[in-house]
């Protein structure tokens, strides 16, 4: 473990400045994606029934604290919000449907950009080793090797690690947003399904 933080500490400081905001994008953007991973994985296991939900919503009942799953939350969201108006809780429902799926789509876009950020802070990376490189062959031609190695491994470090974050980060947007589109059909199928439990003519029926 040592000598892998050695080899780390030796690679950044070869990146040059720029692998500060590098690293911090970095940072931010798997901190992000961790969260949207535990959240959606929440949502897909420990998921009552639909028919469950309705009975929950019938008789006014709150999902019990061990239910996480999808069904659950929209339940939550409705019950907090309901009215005791047939009518106007349809209305209700349709907004939870709404506040749920936006609830889905928090950090998306954020992890995105990110995502897509990283290689073009590694461009300008490779941008400033360039210039070093350039300033060492005005100076001293092409006869320092070292000062111009110094130029180049920023050059090349920093758009190695741009890459080595923007390749998994938009496989993992990807892949939070194919899941969260999934989660989606499955929260406004359930709201429809839900409808027919606030019926003035149908209340009571299963």
């Amino acid at each position: 473990m040592p000598d892998f933080l050695y080899h780390m500490q030796v690679y950044i400081r070869s990146g040059g400045i720029v692998m500060l905001p590098i690293l911090g994008v970095s940072f931010i953007l798997w901190v992000l994606i961790f969260n949207r991973v535990l959240f959606l994985r929440r949502l897909y296991s420990k998921n009552i029934s639909r028919a469950a939900a309705g009975q929950m919503v019938q008789k006014n009942q709150w999902p019990a604290a061990r239910d996480q799953g999808a069904n659950a939350f929209l339940v939550r969201a409705f019950l907090s919000r309901r009215s005791q108006d047939p009518v106007l809780d349809q209305n209700i429902l349709d907004e939870a449907v709404i506040h749920v799926n936006a609830s889905l789509d928090r950090y998306l876009s954020i992890i995105g950009v990110l995502s897509s950020v990283a290689p073009l802070m590694g461009l300008l990376g490779t941008v400033v080793g360039m210039m070093q490189t350039f300033e060492v062959i005005t100076l001293f031609g092409t006869g320092n090797s070292r000062a111009m190695a110094s130029g180049i491994s920023v050059a090349l470090v920093t758009t190695q690690t741009g890459l080595m974050i923007s390749i998994p980060g938009l496989y993992m947007s990807g892949w939070l947003n194919q899941r969260t589109m999934n989660l989606k059909h499955r929260i406004s199928s359930t709201g429809i399904y839900l409808k027919r439990f606030l019926q003035p003519d149908t209340r009571g029926r299963s």
